[in-house]
């Protein structure tokens, strides 16, 4: 059974990786500063948050299709109003 050479003349084993795949493995350096972690985060104040955004969401949907509603109702009033009067 003919393995690759190693310096030494010691063949590889196989559980041991070759080392170009052991430098494939291996995690580049990061660049730049290193940044402290991000604080914990409180996930109850992070939910109330986002139930209210999700409140005021819903809120402004609603006015708004009033609003639409509204304007549609107008202008169809006005075209009742203003029909064959040229």
């Amino acid at each position: 059974m003919a393995s690759r050479g190693r310096r030494g003349g010691a063949p590889a084993r196989e559980d041991e990786p070759r080392r170009d795949e052991w430098a494939e493995q291996q995690a580049p350096t990061p660049q730049g500063p290193v940044l402290p972690p991000p604080p914990p985060v409180d996930y109850g104040v992070f939910m109330q948050g986002l139930v209210q955004a999700m409140q005021t969401q819903a809120h402004t949907q609603a006015a708004l299709q009033a609003q639409l509603e509204a304007q549609i109702c107008l202008d169809d009033a006005y075209e009742r109003c203003t029909a064959g009067k040229s």
